[in-house]
């Protein structure tokens, strides 16, 4: 299928609603998946695989330890970049944008609807953070199911959101030959303008 500004949703975020769910309706593994390209404020780059957790037309969220490396980097410089790839569609959509903590309600509710598990690995994490061995991660999680052994698991202050609010999204959609199809969105004022780029 050929991606024509005629056939494209006007409103980016309807797009990729679209194509989001075509990739999850042909049963692709972790269709929510993305590249997250963040760099330090000294400009060293870095990125990693997260997962996309909810989206509306204020941007792309996510969450993830507040004391990563990857969180003080998008602190201390904003500026980031995001990366969907499904392959068996042949699609990407890239996203440019700022990145923000989101308000502590929405992540203590999303934090209320995890499995049991991944709450206890919020508290039991110092991510990114240097460890002896994999023992100091499960004999931390065992002392954390005692710890809260029949009770409610609260939101540690150190883990939620970040919403990456857009100022560019691109499709692309591959074709033989490598003649794609680049539809790229900018933000002009409150409004969406959309031009073609070249493969």
């Amino acid at each position: 299928m050929y991606l024509t500004e005629e056939n494209i949703d006007r409103n980016p975020f309807k797009q990729f609603e679209i194509w989001f769910n075509e990739a999850k309706k042909i049963g692709l593994k972790d269709p929510n998946a993305m590249n997250v390209a963040s760099a330090s404020k000294d400009g060293i780059p870095s990125s990693r695989m997260v997962l996309l957790k909810s989206f509306d037309e204020n941007g792309f969220i996510f969450y993830t330890n507040y004391t990563s490396r990857k969180s003080k980097e998008i602190i201390e410089n904003p500026n980031v970049a995001l990366n969907f790839f499904w392959d068996a569609l042949e699609r990407q959509v890239r996203v440019e944008g700022e990145i923000k903590k989101i308000d502590s309600k929405v992540s203590d509710e999303y934090f209320s609807s995890r499995a049991r598990l991944s709450q206890l690995g919020a508290h039991a994490s110092n991510q990114s953070q240097v460890i002896e061995d994999y023992e100091v991660i499960t004999k931390k999680l065992e002392e954390l199911e005692k710890k809260f052994e029949n009770k409610k698991i609260p939101r540690p202050d150190h883990w939620g959101g970040f919403i990456i609010v857009p100022k560019t999204i691109e499709f692309w959609q591959g074709h033989e030959g490598r003649i794609h199809d680049r539809l790229k969105f900018h933000k002009d004022s409150s409004d969406w303008k959309v031009e073609r780029l070249s493969p």
